[in-house]
């Protein structure tokens, strides 16, 4: 029978104008680490269906980097058969709680949405998060999974490349094992994302999914020191999956970044969201923030960092942004959520120096204001800075959110793997490296990209990797 669950808010039938999702207060959520995001009532939800058009052409897939089937997922929530929709998004989509929450949507499937053309897209995102949900309310389905075709592979890191290649390889008969550096899986999921926008009962729930088709989980395991690269063969494995992502921060490197009170986004955020510092003294690990707070950066790291300090009880959060509003690499919803929160936003705007008191804490830094300047060969703004217009901003607590590059530590550890500029891994379309039998996938293979984007490499590995074993292993003379 199809799940279904309690019907009790109005949704409009406009086909043009797309149902809008509940969410929390900004005055209360700011007090809060809850989910800020509600999701769709099974009204709303059957409503911001009945606007999909069923294309016999979809482009909606063409945008997806996994290849969800959204119109056939779509019309079965508006046959009322939810259990259909989340098994046909499975299919293709091992995350799909996780993918409906942070998946930057209105970039991708929804950009290529018909409906959109006239109006607002299928809220596709929305949609996939009310199966997802539902489902997990209800009891998740396992399939079954073939029996064991004798080959082992190991995936190394446990984020969204990882887990994907590890849920289809399972679905094929292998025997799968991901190593995890840290103690929880997940990644950037769990470390990097924020409680109000993915709760990490959500990202277990995806996990414990991907255990259950057979999977095995190492946590605590820092490839590259205790196992390498060349051991994981020696030790059975026929094939090894790279997925360890960007977890190097960048710096500013100006002058006073050492000052105390200088956070690394990496490290302020995996201290809040993986360790729970917001919940001290039951987390039992702190963490110090001031009352003026100065956020560096323009991505969904940057605002995710100054969404927590709020909820950490700063009295003014401040993004502090080289460019304007129109480049900022975040996304739309996201900017407005912290606008809606009272975040103040400094456009055109960089940091020269931090000024700190005799204790060695930070206290001040010294900005300049920058002017738009053409494109570069990427089509993106350059800027540059406006002589005359230093001034001071008084701060006290100051997180660095402009990026992060790939840990050396696989690529310094695994004689013969190439690698190219930052320490990204080299690799072929299939996402082969340049050893027989090792894949890479997710931001060490790309760059800092999005977490579907990763998911993408990372069924592209998969494919590889089932090619690469499926071939006779020539015999050695």
């Amino acid at each position: 029978m199809p799940m279904s669950r309690p019907v009790n808010h109005t949704a409009t039938n406009n086909r043009f104008t797309a149902v809008e999702v509940p969410k929390q207060n900004p005055k209360n959520r700011t007090k809060n680490f809850k989910e800020v995001v509600l999701g769709y009532t099974e009204e709303q939800a059957i409503a911001e269906a009945s606007r999909c058009l069923n294309c016999a052409s979809p482009k909606c897939v063409e945008g997806c980097p996994v290849g969800v089937p959204i119109p056939t997922f779509i019309k079965l929530i508006k046959q009322n058969d939810y259990a259909a929709a989340i098994s046909k998004i499975k299919e293709r989509n091992s995350l799909p709680a996780i993918c409906g929450r942070v998946c930057p949507q209105e970039e991708q499937c929804q950009k290529m949405c018909i409906v959109g053309k006239k109006g607002d897209p299928v809220s596709i995102g929305r949609l996939e998060r009310f199966v997802a949900d539902l489902e997990r309310e209800r009891g998740i389905t396992v399939p079954e999974v073939p029996a064991w075709n004798g080959k082992k592979v190991a995936v190394v890191g446990a984020g969204p490349a990882g887990l994907t290649v590890a849920a289809d390889l399972a679905k094929l008969g292998y025997k799968v094992t991901i190593f995890e550096a840290l103690h929880k899986g997940g990644g950037v999921l769990v470390y990097g994302i924020p409680e109000f926008r993915l709760p990490k009962q959500i990202v277990q729930a995806e996990i414990d999914y991907i255990t259950k088709l057979g999977v095995e989980f190492q946590p605590d395991y820092l490839i590259g020191r205790i196992f390498t690269v060349e051991e994981l063969f020696k030790n059975g494995y026929e094939a090894v999956f790279i997925g360890t992502g960007a977890g190097l921060p960048k710096f500013l490197c100006v002058p006073g970044e050492n000052l105390n009170g200088i956070y690394s986004a990496n490290e302020f955020l995996i201290r809040v969201n993986l360790m729970k510092s917001y919940n001290f003294p039951q987390s039992k690990t702190p963490i110090r923030i001031g009352k003026k707070i100065a956020v560096i950066g323009g991505g969904n790291v940057a605002l995710d960092s100054a969404r927590c300090a709020l909820r950490l009880g700063a009295d003014k959060v401040t993004i502090i942004y080289r460019r304007t509003r129109n480049e900022m690499p975040a996304r739309q919803e996201e900017i407005e959520n912290a606008e809606e929160e009272g975040i103040e936003f400094k456009y055109l705007t960089a940091p020269l120096k931090f000024i700190g008191d005799e204790q060695g804490n930070v206290k001040a830094m010294e900005i300049i204001s920058m002017r738009l300047c053409d494109a570069d060969d990427t089509g993106r703004r350059q800027v540059a800075p406006i002589d005359g217009s230093e001034t001071t901003l008084d701060v006290d607590t100051v997180v660095v959110a402009i990026g992060r590059t790939p840990n050396p530590i696989i690529q310094s550890t695994t004689p013969g793997l190439k690698t190219e500029r930052g320490g990204i891994i080299a690799s072929d379309e299939s996402f082969k490296t340049s050893l027989d039998g090792v894949y890479v996938g997710g931001d060490i293979a790309t760059g800092e990209a999005t977490v579907i984007s990763a998911m993408g490499s990372g069924k592209i590995a998969a494919k590889g990797i089932h090619e690469y074993l499926s071939k006779p292993k020539k015999s050695k003379a």
